[in-house]
Parts: C-alpha cells; sequence; structure tokens
C-alpha cells in the first residue's frame, strides 16, 4: 500500500520524469576529449621553486647573521623575573638578533628564554605582541638554534625579564 501511494505521490509532483532523466543521464556513454596544440597544459615550477623572495635558496646558517661574540653574549643569561611558560614558533627568519615576541610583556625590554628539555637559555630583546598571554610567542632564528632546537618546532620556553 505504501508502495502504491508513493509511485502516486511521484506522478502527482511531477518526480517521474526526474527519476528517468537521471537514470537516461547514469546509462549515456561518456567521451574523453583528446588533446590537441591548443589544449592548456600546466607550466612546469621554476627551478628556484621553495625558495625565499630572495629568488635563490638560503639556509638556517646562512640567515643567521649573528657574530661568535654576539652568540656568546646571549648564552651567559641568568637570572630575572618568571614572567611564566610559552610555546614557541620559529619567527621571521630574516630578521636578525636575539628576541622573543610576545604576549607575556607589555613593554619592551631585555629577558631570557630558557628551554627546559636542553637545559640552555638564551638572552633576548622581549617584544610586545597583542593577545592573551596563554597565545603562543615568535622566537628568532638566531635563539632557537643557540637552544638547540629544530627549526620546525614548537619548544616550550620559560621567560625571564631582566629589565624592563
Amino acid at each position: 500500500m505504501t508502495a502504491v501511494l508513493l509511485a502516486t505521490g511521484c506522478g502527482t509532483l511531477g518526480l517521474d520524469g526526474q527519476l528517468r532523466r537521471s537514470e537516461t543521464a547514469e546509462s549515456a556513454p561518456v567521451t574523453a576529449n583528446t588533446p590537441t596544440a591548443e589544449t592548456l597544459r600546466p607550466e612546469a615550477r621554476p627551478a628556484a621553486a621553495g625558495t625565499f623572495s630572495g629568488g635563490t635558496a638560503q639556509t638556517a646558517e646562512a640567515l643567521d647573521t649573528t657574530s661568535a661574540a654576539e652568540k656568546a653574549a646571549a648564552q651567559a643569561a641568568s637570572g630575572g623575573r618568571d614572567l611564566g611558560v610559552t610555546i614557541a614558533s620559529l619567527g621571521a627568519p630574516a630578521e636578525p638578533g636575539f628576541w622573543l615576541k610576545t604576549p607575556l610583556v607589555r613593554e619592551p625590554g631585555k629577558g631570557r628564554v630558557r628551554h627546559g628539555a636542553t637545559g640552555k637559555s638564551v638572552q633576548v630583546d622581549l617584544i610586545p605582541i597583542d593577545g592573551p598571554k596563554t597565545a603562543g610567542s615568535r622566537l628568532s632564528l638566531a635563539a632557537m638554534r643557540l637552544l638547540g632546537v629544530p627549526l620546525t618546532s614548537l619548544p616550550e620556553l620559560r621567560v625571564y625579564q631582566t629589565s624592563p
């Protein structure tokens, strides 16, 4: 009885024609177009794909322009007021120096970061960014390298302020 009502309803609503058309469309043969000389084809990637905007591939060593004296001074960091813990990602790799852009500070100042897993500390410029204190931070390439963390990692860092 239900099947009869459904069939009658499809005819009344005009759906029976749509059902027949979809059945015909499914059974129609599919033909492929053969490419011609005028067919658009994808272009090959340039040889320098995946490089920085400078046009040449660069390594972390090439981008890290800090001197040996600057590295030694940055590693001599100690003390400071504990501001808390943050998760850091790599900041702009072409931006030189030792810095941490973080929502843990409201004013620029001097500080240091300590990576618990490696036990290493680095003196950094603390640069405020907007966001809740629980938001992540961005760490300079030079600082990440001195901490001994992979550049693609998200290290947990303890942040200390050594001067306002």
